[in-house]
């Protein structure tokens, strides 16, 4: 037992990691986003709700547009709203069924069961034994959601997960456990605290069993420590006080459920498939799968710090090929140094194979400019790619509409989002020259606070904002000021203050941004919609994310519609 053990902690278990940005940016994709911490400020995307700000903030105005920017970013509240504590616990459920499979935890199963049942004498002392060991794993894995939060706090913790160096850094590590994965090296942990907790586990009775119990979340931590990272930084930043904890309950839970079950019916462990070639092969597509998300990261640092070499078509270009590769591996045209001959393809591994070369047929013609709606958020915005086929797509040039005569000429910190324009619209990224626009062409402006590092936003502009009755609105009702809260651009050294709201250094445009958000709305989410008129009164109720074309054309018509009815800014 003890062997085996050790054997299996040597293992390269960080697949775990994976499984959990599948679910980060997949399943939970509709009621989650990503966030940016920049120069100390946080920012988190909307989920799918409607009408999020107060009646209180609905009603404010701006009377100067001095004074807009007054409030500090981290004292601002997430108004979006958070995961529920049954949300979280079902989250870490199925990250620790995800576990399970890995080559370090799912060979235990039928060893550790045995053991018990053999040790114990009696099957009812061997199920009891069993029951104690699954409670000893929950125990440890919730006391450790529990230390986590009262160490760092939320706060902590966001800082951590949407700060845009952590992007590159998560990039880095992802390729690294990805090569891991794929074979180039093993990813070992320290075995003397295995060995410690191991002896421990020889003194019988309670103890044993919990020190059996801890050496098992030690020497499969190669396997859950990444998914347990994963889940506390998803669980405290977007979640109650009390996320993490009942994340590690979900999390831990799953992980014991197996031991007691098979202690219970110990004849079906007979049905469960042997360990072999087929647990490598599930660490090389998760290698994959790891090294295609990795990329995410990267892009998102490329556009928050205009590298502007990271365009959609590479993007897409590295996808497809991650992606044929994988599909050729499946049917067992590539070979890895750890894998068995492949005789014969099984009936799983066929279809696996048919989804991801149909996965990949999917994505070519993006590189053409197809926009691929179901994997937007995940994308660099179309403005960054350098061809198309047909003329109505990509940045706009040469299919929007002529530009409305306007007094200004020239339109501020325009160069610094040609990779964010949006086709066939008018986009202004300064207040006070959007006020003046709207004075002059009378219509209201539709503020989008939006983001470089905002999954949900690009999801909105692919899926709401393509809809040709809202593209018509857009370029015809409103006058589209759009303000990222994650802009690293210096603001000039005139341009900067202190925030009356916070107290703090505000100095790019990224922080007067969010600033306007957080003071005026009492909310730091994106995205984040505001139809005001051009003394900056609030027309109707703002709102986030929400998918649904419908509802955002009413929310565009019922913004003009209150505009008219009081004259605009008259």
């Amino acid at each position: 037992m003890k062997y085996t053990l050790r054997r299996f902690a040597k293992q390269s278990g960080f697949s775990a990691l994976l499984l959990v940005l599948l679910l980060s940016f997949g399943f939970t994709q509709h009621a989650r986003a990503q966030a940016v911490d920049t120069s100390g400020v946080v920012f988190s995307s909307a989920p799918a709700t409607d009408a999020q700000a107060k009646d209180t903030a609905v009603k404010k105005k701006v009377d100067k547009p001095t004074e807009i920017v007054a409030a500090g970013e981290t004292a601002a509240k997430n108004h979006e709203k958070p995961k529920t504590l049954w949300q979280i616990f079902i989250e870490g459920l199925v990250g620790g069924f995800a576990a399970l499979i890995m080559p370090c935890i799912y060979p235990m199963l039928p060893l550790t069961v045995s053991f018990f049942t053999k040790k114990a004498g009696s099957q009812a002392k061997g199920i009891m034994q069993s029951l104690i060991y699954g409670i000893s794993i929950i125990v440890i894995y919730v006391t450790l959601g529990i230390i986590i939060t009262l160490i760092f706090g939320s706060d902590g913790l966001n800082s951590l997960a949407t700060n845009g160096i952590f992007n590159i850094f998560f990039f880095l590590l992802l390729v690294v456990f990805a090569a891991s994965f794929l074979g180039a090296f093993e990813i070992q942990l320290p075995t003397s605290l295995a060995n410690k907790l191991d002896q421990n586990s020889d003194k019988g009775g309670l103890a044993g069993i919990f020190f059996m119990a801890a050496t098992l979340a030690v020497v499969s931590f190669s396997c859950t420590g990444p998914i347990i990272g994963s889940l506390l930084v998803d669980a405290a930043t977007k979640g109650e006080k009390l996320g993490p904890a009942f994340g590690m309950l979900g999390f831990s839970t799953a992980l014991a459920i197996p031991f007691t079950l098979f202690a219970l019916f110990p004849s079906a462990l007979k049905s469960l498939p042997k360990s072999g070639g087929w647990l490598n092969s599930v660490k090389i597509v998760l290698g994959f799968l790891e090294l295609a998300f990795a990329l995410k990261f990267l892009s998102n640092v490329d556009l928050a710090y205009h590298w502007n070499w990271f365009d959609r078509e590479v993007f897409l270009s590295l996808w497809i090929a991650i992606g044929l590769l994988m599909g050729l591996y499946l049917i067992g045209k590539i070979r890895f140094s750890h894998d068995s001959p492949l005789e014969h393809l099984s009936v799983v591994r066929t279809f696996f194979a048919i989804i991801v070369f149909s996965f990949v047929v999917y994505m070519i013609p993006g590189l053409w400019g197809a926009p691929l709606k179901s994997i937007s958020g995940f994308l660099p915005p179309p403005a960054t790619q350098d061809f198309y086929l047909s003329n109505n797509a990509g940045s706009g040039s040469g299919s929007a509409n002529a530009e409305p005569v306007v007094s200004i000429k020239e339109k501020k910190y325009e160069s610094l989002f040609l990779r964010g324009k949006h086709a066939g619209l008018n986009e202004w990224y300064d207040y006070d020259q959007a006020l003046q626009v709207s004075k002059e062409l009378k219509k209201p402006i539709l503020i989008d606070f939006t983001g470089w590092f905002c999954a949900n936003c690009r999801r909105m502009e692919q899926e709401v904002w393509s809809d040709k009755e809202v593209s018509k609105r857009l370029q015809n009702d409103f006058v589209l000021l759009e303000l990222y809260v994650d802009e690293k651009t210096a603001l000039p050294a005139n341009e900067q203050y202190t925030s009356k709201f916070s107290g703090k250094k505000v100095v790019s445009i990224g922080n007067k941004n969010s600033d306007y958000e957080a003071s005026k709305f009492n909310v730091n989410s994106q995205p984040y919609y505001v139809i005001v008129n051009a003394r900056g009164d609030v027309l109707v109720p703002p709102q986030g994310a929400n998918y649904s074309v419908d509802n955002y054309i009413k929310f565009l018509d019922s913004g003009k519609a209150a505009f008219e009815k009081n004259n605009g800014a008259n």
